[in-house]
């Protein structure tokens, strides 16, 4: 069906069910890793069962790869995933996102590629190591492909590391030309973390932008989505996420903003069905996080769900989960592909976890919601010159998987002391469910909206996971304190007349969104902080747990277990108004990703924590996938900042994470049962 462009869905469907056979979504086959989420699904799943909950906690360490080296300063924070094909590891690592090839069994370095991009890399919106890589193969040949800080798209012989003499221009395409846009080659505000994604001979590539509350226009480089041929490097298509005119979509952008407007880019993970020959894109939301004015009208393909063909990138179908955002929403992670089985009958969907701790589910060939999702009316701010959409989309199925918006019964409550205390801490803000306003901050109140589940809460870039055989989807969430205050801009900074700040505090940029979230280096503690001291005796002011793994059955839309995740950190533990309580684990706030094993779900912890031994560390997790009980840990000296992946060689299973945190130069730690 057709819809105009200011409806919520439009499907322009060629496949009918009948003629589509079901085909599970099986994960990383042959006891390889391939993609960067397992497979083209990003179930990030593997059938192997070596290691399990009978042996978890004998894991030893294979081998470990520092990262230090690989570029002109240390790098702390690395959150790329490595790839297994044909007995060698790939990954991106190091502050210049240099390539490595390793062996699988000891870590050993095979070779190593990188770029010297010069002042087009220091300038560049998303820097260090990114996410990781891509490899393809036609048989004969082996590729992979990667996306510079720089935002330059090289193709690499896989046995050699050499640039492929026939890609683009001597192994590289410079992803600023060629987009249909003039972007300045040097300054141009694009760049990519997320890999590249191959499907037969096409690679298609994202773009993102700087991060923050503050941007330095209302007018951006838009986003656009391009599908390049993986032997020539030659584009074969470019999907527009902010429609030109007289392309479906234009009219929900009105005063033509979409003639200035940037951002809406694709900066999480791409999802593909090769089969189907569809391409789903997990849309960011337009410029501006937190004061869209500029930009009045619903705005798609903002914050929305789109599905192209591989081949054209036309659009076939989009459903749009925030309508004219302003809480910094965005869709973060890659949209999950997963075959379930609704009332009886087996059906191709697709489940898209998001920072507002809902997953939406649809059916992927067709758009359309697996159970309803409701328009519903929500409150109109009163931000001078802001545009607000009177209704947004609330999924009937599955509940919302963590706490939404911030309410008095979401305050601390160890004690009624401690209580009281966040009552009166929070007396100055406005409260209220999800999708509550951002407030134009004023001293004597309200300074600013709490929020949970926007810009740095619920699931973040490394998205979820997905167990095949059992239907059953697994999603990091942490809690973390949003503060949507607005203040007037400084004209000498941005051109937008409102930017993120409080009248107590003045502009800023932190919130836990952008670069921070990103990184996974802010914890609600550590944002509420820094805005304004909003913490009880130093405790966070949202009750745990802080972050957990929730299991939901998409058979059926429902939570079947939730734990937390992580120990309770030290401040918690120590904290002397606690003395004497029995505080069940906490877990941690931290953005992590989830590995999915025949027996196990595997996670580790962000932070470090004081081990009863007396030294600091995290734990890699291991948790039984039926009931969420803890299934194993081993230590790990710093703590997870990339999604675990998992290969089999020479009969043995491997386990690799890339760990670091501050004061710890990253590495990659692989793990393996003791010979």
């Amino acid at each position: 069906m057709e819809t105009s462009a200011k409806g919520i869905l439009s499907v322009v469907c060629v496949l009918g069910m009948a003629a589509v056979p079901i085909a599970a979504q099986q994960g990383a086959k042959n006891g390889e890793w391939r993609t960067y989420g397992g497979d083209l699904g990003n179930t990030h799943y593997s059938p192997l069962d070596q290691i399990s909950p009978a042996n978890f906690d004998k894991l030893e360490v294979a081998w470990r790869f520092k990262t230090s080296n690989l570029g002109p300063r240390p790098e702390f924070n690395l959150e790329s995933t490595p790839l297994m094909a044909n007995g060698v590891l790939y990954a991106a690592a190091g502050t210049r996102r240099s390539v490595v090839a390793l062996d699988p069994a000891t870590g050993e370095l095979l070779w190593v590629h990188s770029e010297k991009e010069g002042p087009r890399g220091s300038a560049a919106p998303r820097q260090l190591s990114g996410r990781g890589l891509a490899y393809w193969t036609d048989g004969r040949e082996e590729r992979i492909l990667y996306v510079t800080p720089g935002y330059r798209l090289v193709a690499l012989n896989a046995k050699t590391g050499i640039p492929v003499p026939g890609f683009g221009q001597a192994g590289v395409v410079d992803l600023k030309l060629d987009d249909d846009q003039q972007i300045d080659l040097v300054t141009g505000e694009v760049g990519l973390h997320a890999t590249p994604v191959v499907a037969g001979d096409t690679v298609i590539v994202g773009a993102a932008h700087r991060s923050g509350g503050v941007p330095r226009s209302k007018t951006n480089v838009k986003g656009y989505v391009r599908g390049f041929d993986v032997k020539t490097g030659k584009r074969l298509w470019i999907f527009h996420t902010i429609p030109r005119p007289g392309e479906f979509g234009y009219d929900t952008w009105e005063k033509d903003s979409a003639d200035y407007t940037g951002n809406t880019g694709v900066w999480g993970q791409i999802s593909m069905d090769e089969e189907l020959g569809m391409v789903y894109l997990p849309v960011e939301l337009p410029t501006g996080d937190y004061y869209g004015g500029h930009r009045p009208g619903n705005g798609l393909f903002g914050e929305s769900l789109v599905a192209v063909d591989l081949k054209t990138g036309q659009r076939k179908w989009h459903y749009q989960l925030v309508h004219h955002g302003i809480w910094d929403m965005d869709i973060p992670c890659a949209p999950i592909l997963v075959d379930i089985t609704v009332n009886g009958q087996v059906v191709k969907a697709v489940a898209q976890p998001t920072k507002q701790a809902f997953l939406y589910v649809f059916n992927r060939v067709t758009g359309q919601p697996i159970w309803p999702i409701d328009e519903k009316p929500v409150e109109k701010g009163s931000v001078p010159g802001e545009w607000y959409s009177p209704t947004q989309p609330f999924p009937s199925k599955p509940p919302a998987y963590d706490l939404q918006g911030f309410q008095l019964k979401d305050l601390i409550d160890f004690t009624p002391a401690l209580r009281a205390e966040a009552v009166k801490a929070v007396s100055q803000y406005k409260l209220g469910p999800i999708f509550t306003p951002p407030v134009a901050s004023k001293a004597e109140g309200p300074l600013a909206t709490l929020a949970l589940a926007t810009s740095g809460g619920g699931t973040n870039w490394p998205g979820g996971s997905y167990d095949p055989e059992t239907h059953i989807a697994y999603v990091f969430s942490q809690r973390s304190m949003s503060i949507l205050g607005l203040v007037p801009s400084d004209p000498r900074v941005t051109d937008e007349a409102y930017i993120q700040g409080t009248a107590k505090t003045g502009a800023r940029t932190v919130g836990g969104s952008g670069a921070d979230a990103a990184a996974g280096t802010k914890s609600a503690n550590d944002v509420a902080a820094e805005a304004g001291g909003l913490t009880v005796q130093g405790l966070p002011l949202v009750k745990p747990p802080y972050a957990s793994i929730n299991a939901i059955d998409l058979n059926r839309g429902e939570i079947l277990w939730q734990v937390a995740h992580g120990e309770t950190p030290d401040n918690i533990r120590n904290h002397p108004a606690l003395k004497g309580l029995t505080i069940p684990r906490t877990g941690r706030a931290g953005v992590i990703g989830t590995l999915v094993t025949k027996t196990l779900v595997i996670a580790g912890e962000r932070d470090t924590f004081t081990l009863p031994s007396g030294k600091q560390g995290a734990m890699l997790r291991a948790y039984d996938k039926a009931s969420g009980k803890d299934a194993g840990a081993v230590y790990m000296p710093a703590g997870q900042t990339g999604t675990p992946m998992t290969y089999m060689l020479g009969g043995k299973q491997y386990i690799v994470v890339a760990i670091g945190g501050t004061g710890y130069e990253a590495e990659f730690m692989a793990f393996r049962l003791p010979n």
